[in-house]
């Protein structure tokens, strides 16, 4: 039996990631792919393929729900995190509808992820370390507090854009200067010590897991090693049960000299590591599609240890593949 998927986001890392690990699974899948750039990679490792407007435009949900009608998908899953709110919004409306099953948390999570403050907060007061942060204006108590350096950062944000390191006042007033859409926070471990967690939960259901040591470039995880440490591994665990997403979640957390796991970043979604972490034997993807067509429970498996290098590839479209995209 085919199992016919829509992916949102051809054209973003997480959306690439997610049409790569369908290729790579078990699963007899259709895929049908939409963005709003007819030259956007994923189209062309899908089957079919839909322009959208940008999420932001007023017609975007018109268009989705025509697309909806016409394929009839079983599963959607979301490839940015623009359309993740949309989506959790209609979850209930598109499966009845549509009779489609959209992979995505709900409001309320997405909310504490996507905000760095909000993070902060529900990592507090759930009884973990995150790094201590402030809103701009209170800066002075996170100086008393640890010192320099700090990071400054977007409080919505990823790929570490717009993220500095500041070492003293002088530099803090300069990040600081005519934005206060910021969060700063205490600067914990080191870069050799950051790593990128998975796992994926379900109500009722035994958490599946898998961390990574990494190493960045320009945001994105270019080097990664799989840890297998049962330590941290509970950690995640611990942390994917406080949070209670609907399927995929993504941890991102340096170890500092204490031992201690502090999590700066939670995406309340796949990860742009997901095609990685397939190659480990943690087919994350593939575990959200069972659990939502047959009730089939996540699996930890034995995840290999491995180090994964990414690279740069290239993919040829003429005119005749271009012009299926409709």
């Amino acid at each position: 039996m085919t199992t016919r998927i829509l992916v949102t986001g051809a054209g973003a890392l997480l959306g690439q990631g997610i049409i790569r690990s369908l290729r790579q699974s078990n699963l007899n899948v259709e895929i049908i792919a939409v963005d709003p750039a007819r030259l956007s990679v994923g189209f062309y490792w899908a089957d079919r393929g839909y322009i959208v407007p940008l999420a932001t435009d007023p017609s975007y949900i018109d268009r989705v729900r025509y697309i909806l009608s016409v394929e009839r998908p079983d599963i959607i899953m979301i490839g940015t995190d623009v359309e993740k709110k949309l989506f959790a919004e209609r979850r209930a409306e598109f499966q009845e509808e549509f009779g489609a099953r959209t992979l995505v948390s709900t409001p309320n999570v997405i909310a504490i992820a996507d905000d760095k403050y909000a993070t902060y907060n529900f990592l507090r007061d759930a009884g973990f370390h995150p790094p201590a942060s402030v809103l701009p204006g209170e800066e002075h108590y996170l100086i008393a507090q640890v010192g320099f350096p700090l990071v400054v950062k977007p409080r919505v944000g990823g790929r570490s854009r717009g993220v500095r390191v500041v070492r003293n006042r002088a530099e803090l007033d300069l990040a600081l200067a005519g934005d206060d859409n910021l969060v700063l926070q205490e600067c914990v471990g080191t870069p050799d010590m950051e790593f990128t967690a998975g796992a994926v939960h379900f109500p009722g259901q035994k958490i599946a897991s898998i961390v990574m040591r990494r190493d960045l470039r320009d945001g994105n995880t270019y080097r990664a090693y799989v840890d297998r440490s049962t330590a941290l591994n509970q950690q995640v665990v611990a942390l994917a049960e406080a949070l209670k997403p609907y399927g995929p979640v993504n941890f991102q957390f340096r170890v500092d000299s204490e031992g201690r796991v502090r999590v700066f970043e939670i995406n309340a979604r796949f990860s742009g590591t997901t095609p990685l972490r397939a190659l480990a034997g943690f087919h994350e993807v593939e575990m959200c599609v069972r659990y939502l067509l047959n009730g089939e429970p996540p699996r930890q498996p034995q995840v290999k240890p491995i180090t994964i290098l990414r690279y740069w590839s290239e993919i040829v479209v003429n005119e005749q593949a271009m012009g299926r995209i409709q």
